[in-house]
């Protein structure tokens, strides 16, 4: 035998049936957090800001980059 049940009902009513916390206000806090902290570093995402910052850190930070590379390659090669 087989049978079918559907509940139609929306998600706020199947979230207190199933005895649920509401956590709206904690996801709303959460999401506006997110969106003030992403607005605040979008300059960051700037191919210019990147390339800025990186560079402003001299040729020691671009010889560390080369030799983190040349060790990477070397052990991928073993």
């Amino acid at each position: 035998m087989k049978m079918t049940i559907e509940v139609d009902c929306t998600p706020e009513e199947a979230r207190r049936f199933m005895g649920l916390p509401d956590i709206s206000g904690l996801n709303e806090h959460l999401v506006g957090e997110m969106k003030s902290r992403i607005d605040a570093n979008i300059a960051m995402l700037s191919p210019e800001e990147f390339l800025k910052n990186w560079m402003t850190l001299g040729a020691g930070a671009q010889e560390q980059f080369r030799k983190m590379i040349e060790t990477g390659m070397a052990a991928a090669t073993r």
